[in-house]
């Protein structure tokens, strides 16, 4: 995989790309960048052109202080794509990335020909069933949302703050080695990087809420196909992840995946990968 920029939407961003063939977008979530989808670039290079963007305010690509509603920041993407050359992809989100994901291809049908979310359910979705057992799962999005204080508090210790995350969302706790620990460590430890991934809960509500909210009222929906795939000890372990997706989208396919938490792409990269390439072929 070679690393690039491009200068795209305003902002320069950051990219990995690699491999021939029909294109595949791999976007990232928090609190990482596109170096999470390193066990995964070979596999999906045999067959794919594999683009793998660090999102804006993450990694190397540039930190404004405004554009993370989602809808900016699918725009950021397709037009990278666009300056690639490629006209229609094949999208893969994790985490936030798949929140970005899923707006892009309700915004631009045209260009995502398939989609894969990685352990999430759509936006709305989290906001319309919030209660008191998953905010004990999402607590850090209410916190993410204040303005100010979590910069104050995690930046006095950011190895600190990411690495509770790394520890209690991981079933696969090795997966995570301490040089891709660093590798997150570093990249945070940037200027303006923590403001940055903030700015991307923040945009939740009530940005995105509003532009979900008028998909949902206009009758919106995915679809392409569209594959969704969860960590069986992840945030997602007491809801039914493919039901809630079929309520957006008209064809889903997709499972838990088994002694795995929230970061399928380094816990369970060979499981996940299988999967991916399964979606990818089908015609």
């Amino acid at each position: 995989m070679e690393s690039a920029t491009a200068t795209v939407n305003g902002i320069r961003m950051h990219y990995r790309s690699g491999g021939s063939g029909p294109a595949v977008v791999l976007l990232h979530g928090w609190p990482q960048t596109s170096y999470c989808w390193r066990e995964l670039f070979g596999p999906l290079s045999e067959t794919h052109t594999v683009i793998a963007p660090d999102l804006r305010g993450y990694g190397h690509t540039d930190k404004p202080p405004s554009g993370y509603d989602k809808r900016t920041m699918a725009t950021d993407i397709a037009e990278l794509v666009r300056s690639l050359g490629h006209e229609r992809v094949d999208v893969i989100g994790h985490d936030r990335g798949a929140r970005v994901a899923h707006r892009w291809a309700l915004d631009r049908p045209d260009q995502v020909r398939r989609l894969a979310v990685l352990d999430i359910i759509p936006t709305r979705e989290v906001w319309r069933r919030m209660d008191t057992g998953l905010a004990r799962g999402y607590w850090h999005w209410l916190f993410h949302l204040q303005p100010d204080l979590p910069e104050r508090l995690a930046g006095q210790d950011v190895a600190g703050y990411l690495g509770y995350f790394f520890e209690r969302w991981t079933h696969q706790r090795h997966a995570l080695d301490p040089a891709a620990i660093e590798h997150y460590v570093r990249a945070f430890s940037a200027p303006g990087a923590l403001r940055a991934g903030f700015e991307d809960y923040r945009a939740s509500f009530p940005d995105d809420a509003e532009h979900d909210e008028a998909d949902a009222e206009a009758g919106h929906r995915l679809s392409m196909p569209v594959l969704a795939l969860w960590g069986e000890s992840g945030l997602l372990d007491r809801l039914d992840p493919l039901e809630i997706w079929r309520d957006y989208a008209d064809r889903v396919t997709g499972q838990a995946i088994a002694d795995c938490g929230h970061f399928l792409p380094e816990e369970r990269p060979r499981e996940v990968g299988d999967h991916l390439i399964r979606f990818l072929r089908a015609t």
